[in-house]
């Protein structure tokens, strides 16, 4: 694996920095203290600084020779709203908030490759370094591009980063087509008549209408999606009645989820047959059923051109190590609208073994510093290759 000396001799300031993004953790749009660090470090590298797309973002531009080529990398930059239970000198100072999905990470391999490009300048062209606010759930991606991001940085590709729990530090995936899947959410109450728990037949009962609801769901899945294309649908919250009552059959009854998918087709397929499947429950129990989709986030697909040109960075850093073969999650991430704006491209940064099963959104869980340096290293050779000097 090859880490530029530069990057390797700038390793003790950006591993502290990274400690100290993670002992201060902030929420979507709340990334004050993030960016002003952000911000003042790419300033006193010499790049332009523009803030406040998306609230709290931060996006660094360095422009070196006269390439006409201009791209952009991504980093998030916010916490979750959980608590940190591991034991660490740089644990969480914000109670109930953590850096459990290491975008304190990603943020500081993005800023290493920014300060190692900026004092090198081995390119012709334009990077456009984009800090973004807001990816877990929050819709910070949206929000800057529907604030005028690209209209502002135009790119003619546009590149993220995730680590991997599970791949090893010296192991990249870049793989072309689906990443991540769609990230829906969806919500349904079915509203009864009330009665007494000992009189059923006086009301209209939502509660045995939710069992059926939900355990015919899978259904949609199982039956109506083909097979052979990757499905989720999960109900993850259920709220009925009261558990100090339990001699009264309630109104309503609401039930909430998530769905997911790779393609237009079956994320279609999941919002009509949800309905259709909730409607029908409620008609054959006499009831009715409000049932509102909630679409959030795009698959992630990486366009062909531009997962080439991430592989061969790749390449050039982890030789061997490169994965060309790795499985798509159904996890998702807002990139996806980054990469509906220009060709894009999402790779995976190995972050080590996960220990003791501290994957992604474990209360254990921690990016591991030994990261930095292949994916600053990585970003800086997608930056001279892409914009060759």
């Amino acid at each position: 694996m090859r880490v530029p000396p530069g990057i390797a001799d700038d390793l003790t300031f950006l591993t502290a920095f990274r400690r100290d993004l993670h002992a201060h953790p902030e929420l979507g749009f709340e990334e004050e203290r993030t960016s002003d660090l952000v911000a003042r470090i790419l300033e006193e590298a010499g790049l332009r600084i523009h803030r406040g797309l998306g609230k709290t973002g931060v996006v660094g531009t360095l422009q070196v020779g006269n390439g006409t080529r201009a791209i952009g990398l991504r980093a998030d930059m916010d916490a979750l709203a959980m608590p940190e239970l591991a034991d660490r000198p740089y644990k969480s100072t914000v109670a109930g908030k953590m850096h459990a999905c290491g975008h304190d990470g990603h943020t500081t391999m993005l800023l290493g490759a920014a300060r190692h490009l900026a004092a090198t300048r081995n390119f012709s062209g334009t990077v456009h370094f984009i800090f973004q606010p807001a990816e877990e759930g929050r819709g910070g991606a949206r929000r800057m591009v529907e604030d005028g991001l690209f209209d502002l940085f135009p790119c003619d590709a546009v590149y993220g980063l995730h680590n991997m729990p599970g791949l090893a530090v010296d192991e990249m995936a870049v793989v072309a087509g689906p990443q991540l899947a769609s990230s829906d959410s969806w919500r349904l109450t079915f509203r009864g008549v009330g009665t007494h728990g000992a009189k059923p037949h006086l009301g209209r009962d939502p509660i045995t209408a939710a069992g059926t609801f939900l355990a015919s769901l899978q259904t949609v899945v199982g039956r109506v999606v083909d097979p052979l294309q990757p499905a989720v649908v999960s109900a993850c919250a259920l709220q009925a009645g009261d558990p100090k009552a339990l001699n009264v059959i309630p109104d309503t009854v609401e039930i909430g989820g998530t769905a997911r998918a790779y393609t237009p087709h079956v994320r279609d397929q999941l919002e009509e047959e949800i309905g259709r499947l909730a409607l029908g429950t409620a008609a054959m129990y006499g009831i009715e059923a409000d049932y509102r989709f909630e679409r959030r986030i795009p698959p992630v697909v990486n366009d062909p051109d531009a997962t080439a040109r991430a592989l061969s960075a790749a390449r050039s850093v982890f030789g061997e190590k490169t994965l060309t073969n790795f499985p798509p999650s159904t996890a998702g991430d807002d990139f996806a609208f980054f990469a509906l704006e220009a060709p894009g491209c999402y790779v995976w940064l190995g972050n080590g073994p996960a220990v003791d099963g501290a994957l992604h959104h474990n209360s254990a869980y921690d990016f591991n510093d030994a990261a930095i340096g292949p994916g600053a290293a990585f970003w800086t050779a997608l930056v001279e290759q892409e914009l060759k000097a």
